[in-house]
């Protein structure tokens, strides 16, 4: 067989894991001294300012776990029409961004049941999320892990970007 028809699984593939499996793979990490940052959204269209903030996360450690919400959860949270992207979708193109070392669905309108399992040295958030209590953050201080509140990225959000394409407003 030639090279060229040998079929390679991709190695974003290989990042989208259920909860058990990012537990056991943090494992390995941990045992070799890794700093285990987490993060968690919707990230349904993504853009400029999402990829800002993923690779800002990943700089404040050794491995950047992403938890994105299921369909279930964005509809709660955003609306019937939400989300724009399935879950596995948004999972596989984060999962593809070289700052982002794992990717796992959870359910729930918060990732307090996440945040519990990973247990993350550092839990990471926008800016944005300065001014509401974040119900994270407790179990994060619980086990004596660190809360980062990154910058946010100002006019750069997926509703206003899909208000745009719905309305056909100027950038």
């Amino acid at each position: 067989m030639s090279p060229l028809s040998v079929t390679t699984v991709p190695a974003a593939a290989t990042r989208v894991l259920t909860a058990e499996a990012l537990v056991d793979r943090l494992a390995g990490f941990r045992a070799s001294g890794h700093h285990v940052v987490c993060t968690n959204g919707c990230f349904d269209v993504l853009h400029r300012g999402h990829v800002s903030y993923l690779e800002a996360a990943r700089r404040l450690g050794d491995v950047l776990v992403v938890g994105i919400n299921d369909d279930e959860g964005v509809r709660r949270l955003k609306g019937a029409d939400r989300p724009v992207n399935t879950a596995e979708d948004r999972a596989a193109v984060l999962a593809a961004l070289a700052c982002v070392d794992l990717v796992t669905i959870f359910a729930g309108d918060t990732a307090e049941g996440l945040v519990e399992l990973v247990r993350p040295d550092t839990y990471v958030k926008g800016g944005d999320y300065s001014a509401r209590p974040l119900p994270e953050a407790d179990v994060v201080r619980r086990y004596g892990g660190q809360v980062r509140l990154l910058d946010y990225v100002p006019d750069r959000s997926t509703t206003a970007m899909i208000d745009r394409i719905r309305g056909g407003a100027p950038r």
